[in-house]
């Protein structure tokens, strides 16, 4: 009973992100706009890869392979980007 409870609250935690992400690029403008979208997407991110993808069920050696592709996703974005700003 508590797994439907704990998916129940994430799926409702998922939607209060995806309004607030609405609504930022709504109100908010420029560099907060920037933060605020990343900021949601990361925490949208973090609830579906923790409860929906088991990951809180898992062992150490799967969180850290799970980090390690999050950091690789991240590095593949940002040098790109990096390279773009400094032209």
């Amino acid at each position: 009973m508590s797994d439907i409870r704990s998916s129940v609250l994430v799926w409702l935690a998922l939607l209060v992100l995806l309004a607030v992400s609405a609504a930022g690029s709504f109100v908010f403008t420029g560099t907060l706009n920037l933060l605020v979208s990343f900021g949601t997407a990361t925490l949208k991110a973090l609830l579906i890869f923790w409860f929906y993808m088991h990951l809180k069920e898992e062992d150490g050696l799967n969180r850290i392979f799970a980090i390690g592709a999050i950091v690789w996703l991240v590095l593949l974005l940002t040098l790109p980007a990096v390279d773009q700003l400094t032209r």
